[in-house]
């Protein structure tokens, strides 16, 4: 059993640690600006910085308690809240992964309901807390927290500061140089320096080892319910993603390839997904297969494939990453017959800009057909001429 001494010496230990973080995402300026009723939840993956956010987040805000609710055992959530509020005056309460505590979404109503406190929590996983039994859609607001986009990577490394980029920008070539003067960091951004912990860790990937471990034996089984054999599956899974071609990997594939039936491929995905370990992207237009491109949060592929044999994949995940992380909606783009195409869709206030993502040999050759839109190379380069642009401008969308 818990005690309330101990929780108070680990919030103390919390808000001492949060001090040694001197910068801050920009998440942590928009939490503080919040106000209402409402609570806050804040997903994203493992290692993204959650755990970070919130020890700098006691900080900043008065009568603020932190809890880690791994530590918790048989403690009821709702009557421990209500203790720290009116016997310490506590009313700002900050809670660490909390799809570890069975039945959260059930004490989150009741403290909503009946305790006049706030609540920001975090989660590895992606929880259907909006369509929670519970009704918590008007009083939970989710948020997202990703690994580092190109742009905080470079802030955070190397103190350089510049602005945010739009979609627009980077087709007109708006002041792109000083952008593009970072190319020679960008590799080694894509190869681990996405991953926040990658700033005081030489070898990100092996500590990225050991979260997926985690997030396969661990937090998926607590959100799922899935059979201990369903693990192995899991990991079989992920390995056989990790080794493909990107463009061979779909439900119909992993079904084949891993003696699973199509369904049980995409409750795999699915969870996956939730767990921000891969990214499903579906096809665009009508009439077409509607199995999803399978691609990995960056820099998964790494743990499964080496650098050359896998760099057209990582450049297609890093495209995917950061669509997401600037929430610009897009598709992949596939013919009936599965013949090529460019890579991607992105609707632009009722056009659409045509994407081909690459190596700087790629160029016009690739819409052969494709008229009256708008087209785009992102390639892995500094070239600007023409239709072509450099990848790693994407990672200043955020």
């Amino acid at each position: 059993m818990t005690t309330i001494n101990d929780l108070l010496e680990l919030n103390s230990l919390a808000r001492e640690d949060g001090k040694k973080y001197t910068r801050n995402r920009p998440l942590l300026d928009t939490l503080l600006k919040d106000e209402g009723k409402h609570f806050i939840g804040i997903a994203g993956p493992r290692g993204a910085g959650k755990t970070v956010l919130l020890k700098q987040l006691s900080l900043k805000k008065e009568n603020s308690f932190y809890i880690s609710l791994d530590t918790l055992q048989d403690e009821n959530l709702f009557e421990l809240v209500k203790k720290l509020k009116d016997q310490l005056g506590y009313s700002y309460f900050l809670l660490d992964e909390i799809h570890f505590y069975k039945g959260y979404d059930e004490q989150l109503k009741k403290i909503y309901d009946f305790l006049d406190v706030r609540i920001v929590f975090t989660s590895s996983v992606s929880l259907p807390i909006l369509k929670s039994s519970y009704d918590l859609s008007r009083r939970v607001v989710i948020k997202k927290l990703y690994h580092f986009s190109f742009r905080e990577h470079l802030y955070f490394k190397t103190d350089q500061f510049l602005p945010v980029l739009t979609i627009r920008d980077i087709t007109e070539k708006k002041e792109l140089v000083p952008y593009i003067r970072t190319a020679h960091l960008f590799d080694e951004y894509l190869k681990g320096g996405v991953c926040p912990f990658a700033l005081e860790e030489p070898d990100p990937l092996d500590l990225l080892e050991n979260i997926v471990k985690k997030v396969i034996s661990r937090d998926i089984p607590l959100i799922a319910g899935i059979k201990v054999e369903e693990i192995d599956l899991l990991e079989k899974t992920l390995t056989f993603i990790g080794r493909s071609e990107v463009d061979g990997i779909n439900y119909s594939t992993l079904s084949k390839n891993l003696g699973i039936t199509k369904y049980k491929a995409g409750q795999y995905m699915d969870l996956l997904e939730k767990a921000f370990i891969i990214h499903q992207v579906f096809p665009a237009g009508t009439n077409v297969l509607k199995e999803p491109k399978v691609l990995m949060a960056l820099p998964y592929r790494l743990l499964y494939n080496n650098w050359d044999n896998c760099l057209g994949g990582l450049r297609e995940d890093y495209f995917a990453g950061m669509m997401k992380s600037a929430g610009i909606s897009f598709s992949y783009l596939k013919t009936r017959r599965g013949s090529k195409t460019p890579d991607y869709i992105i609707p632009m206030n009722g056009n659409k800009l045509i994407i081909e993502i690459g190596g700087k040999g790629k160029g016009y050759s690739q819409f052969k057909g494709i008229d009256n839109v708008e087209k785009l190379v992102f390639s892995h380069s500094n070239q600007t001429e023409g239709i072509k642009r450099p990848l790693l401008t994407l990672g200043f969308l955020t």
